[in-house]
């Protein structure tokens, strides 16, 4: 391993897995399972173990983006994967793409876009949620995602850049639909993400008058399925709706 790279170390006590995201440095890490000294990781590779010094064995693995979800500080409710997923494969996003981005939050969106795109810009209008987001995107070790504190309705004017996906995940995105022809590239892609019925209504509107084709609406649902002695059956503690995402192009 290399200074500064990050690193997840797992363990397992009892039958409850532990996770730690760490960067490879000269420093120790204080756990409940006792202290690493995390200078002993330049010496090793994934795979390889380290051992506190109470004797608890840690496994050194790379974290991808799923980790980074799960260990991210939140400042409300995220985006979840399963609604990532159909954003990232109905735009095709690639290495290639700008990606302009609204309504931050903790980044977890800016940050999986991130983990695929050449770059993405993301707009937050809460000072505090941008400090968390820089936060999240550093320790992701994200150098391609600029975080910046404004009100996209506002910003979207003097924005010079071209993108070629612009996402949406706020509770004024019917305003800045009529603006995001002048900033998307030819056969460009715009999501919106809307928790309820009403505000998606008024996202459709906006797209129809803006002249946008391709035009869909989609909830994505997930059951999770549970096993146990009694039988298999899908499991009752997952809320199945949380928004609905509309994708157009132009």
């Amino acid at each position: 391993m290399q200074s500064g790279e990050l690193v997840m170390l797992k363990t397992s006590r009892r039958g409850k897995v532990r996770e730690f995201i760490v960067n490879v440095c000269d420093d120790e890490f204080h756990t409940d399972f006792g202290i690493i000294d995390l200078s002993v990781l330049l010496e090793k590779s994934p795979g390889d173990n380290v051992i506190s010094h109470m004797g608890q064995e840690l496994t050194i693995q790379r974290p991808r983006m799923p980790d980074f979800f799960n260990h991210a500080k939140r400042t409300g409710a995220p985006m979840m994967p399963k609604d990532i997923g159909p954003v990232i494969a109905y735009t095709g996003l690639n290495k290639n793409d700008s990606v302009l981005d609204a309504g931050t939050g903790s980044g977890i969106l800016a940050m999986y876009l991130g983990s695929i795109a050449k770059r993405v810009l993301s707009y937050e209008i809460r000072e505090d949620f941008v400090n968390v987001a820089r936060k999240n995107v550093l320790s992701a070790g994200l150098d391609n995602v600029e975080i910046r504190c404004g009100n996209i309705v506002d910003e979207i004017s003097s924005v010079e850049e071209r993108f070629d996906i612009v996402t949406l995940d706020t509770q004024d995105s019917k305003d800045v639909i009529p603006h995001v022809r002048e900033v998307l590239n030819p056969g460009g892609f715009l999501v919106t993400y809307s928790p309820f019925f009403e505000q998606t209504k008024d996202i459709r509107k906006a797209i129809d008058e803006a002249g946008f084709y391709d035009v869909r609406t989609i909830e994505c649902s997930e059951r999770e399925i549970s096993f146990s002695d009694r039988g298999t059956r899908p499991a009752t503690s997952r809320v199945g709706h949380t928004g609905f995402i509309s994708i157009a192009r132009i």
